[in-house]
């Protein structure tokens, strides 16, 4: 089976949004541990959670944090497994100065942003970034795929037909 990976939030205020990526994680098999740790109020234990990430059997780590949102920035420096930023929305610029924070970071220490408050979008992410080495997820984002376009085609198929009663 894959490797699990780690949602981390920097807040509990966070949860509303990043349960969207622990259910989409779940819903692919993937096993994942959901952490509040903070780059500014814990910053021994959240650097001792990803510099131990990888023999702890992680393969991929999402952040999710708002205002200055250096969270995700703060476990990429302490690790090289792929991390996966969340800027979430609210404060002063509602969100702008979060996703800056998580894009912007130095060369040599990236983090893979995803959209503001886009949690679900990480979770696949980080599944694509697992299936590399796992057919049977890859397997698995495949027939998600599918079931996408299958859901666009019937809502176009259903548009058709109301057009026809205009």
């Amino acid at each position: 089976m894959s490797k699990k990976v780690a949602v981390i939030m920097g807040s509990d205020s966070d949860w509303p949004v990043v349960k969207s990526a622990c259910a989409q994680l779940k819903e692919f098999g993937i096993p994942y541990e959901a952490h509040i740790l903070s780059a500014h109020r814990t910053p021994a234990e959240a650097a001792a959670f990803a510099s131990g990430a990888r023999a702890n059997g992680f393969g991929a780590i999402i952040c999710a944090a708002g205002m200055a949102a250096h969270l995700a920035g703060a476990f990429a420096a302490n690790t090289t497994l792929p991390v996966i930023g969340i800027p979430m929305k609210g404060g002063a610029m509602d969100g702008l100065d979060a996703l800056l924070a998580t894009v912007q970071m130095p060369s040599g220490i990236p983090v893979a942003t995803v959209a503001l408050n886009g949690a679900k979008n990480a979770a696949v992410l980080a599944a694509q970034i697992l299936a590399v080495s796992d057919d049977a997820l890859a397997a698995k984002l495949d027939a998600a795929r599918v079931a996408m376009s299958e859901q666009i085609c019937a809502k176009e198929a259903k548009l058709q037909q109301d057009l026809e009663t205009i």
